[in-house]
């Protein structure tokens, strides 16, 4: 007797939480090198169809869902969300960079670098915190930066909050070592200090793609 399954495929980064999203991606870098296992994978922890049954689509069901997936899997423009809502309590990004806590900028440091991974919910929580007053044109403030990471309740917040956090750093970062590089002259800085903004900048580019680099082959 032909079996019934139904899916639940997310049509956006909207529908997948970070939570999901790494499970995904540590049992896709195991089989990276091999694309029907990595359409599996993807198959398997987004739209819940186990691995034995993907096999049994028909042509067009495999193809029609690996499209769905990947039409929106290259998007990197995803905006910076001020504020989501986690358990009823409102969440706020870190309104202003420039004056941000010590102890929050020296915390984010510490985890070397700025990419989707076991330590993205713990970088999340320090930049969002409940909002504490609103105020015109957009002003916001946010509870002062108390050293207490609630990391796990950004594992259940959807990637197009996570991915528009990580973009608006990537972006910034970009900006940021293009103006210093085109501001640089030979007498003002040491003669290797280009190619170690140069490189510098390779790791931040190398970071921007990470995310999408999981899924590359398939869209041939």
């Amino acid at each position: 007797m032909q079996k019934e399954i139904e899916l639940k495929v997310p049509t956006s980064y909207a529908d997948i939480t970070l939570r999901k999203w790494l499970a995904m991606s540590k049992d896709i870098e195991n089989y990276k090198e091999d694309d029907e296992a990595v359409t599996a994978l993807m198959f398997m922890h987004l739209c819940g169809l186990d691995v034995e049954y993907t096999q049994k689509l028909s042509i067009d069901s495999y193809n029609m869902l690996k499209g769905e997936l990947l039409s929106y899997m290259s998007n990197t423009n995803l905006p910076l969300q001020h504020f989501v809502t986690i358990d009823g309590i409102e969440y706020g990004f870190e309104p202003n960079l420039s004056e941000m806590a010590y102890g929050a900028y020296s915390d984010i440091t510490a985890f070397k670098h700025l990419a989707i991974d076991d330590n993205w919910s713990k970088i999340m929580s320090i930049l969002y915190r409940p909002v504490t007053a609103k105020r015109n044109r957009g002003m916001y403030s946010i509870k002062s930066y108390d050293g207490k990471m609630e990391h796990e309740k950004f594992l259940g917040v959807s990637m197009d909050v996570h991915f528009g956090a990580l973009f608006f750093f990537v972006h910034l970062s970009m900006d940021l070592l293009n103006f210093t590089l085109n501001s640089m002259t030979q007498t003002e800085y040491p003669a290797n200090m280009k190619l170690i903004l140069e490189r510098s900048g390779a790791l931040i580019q190398q970071s921007y793609l990470s995310p999408m680099e999981t899924l590359p082959k398939l869209k041939k």
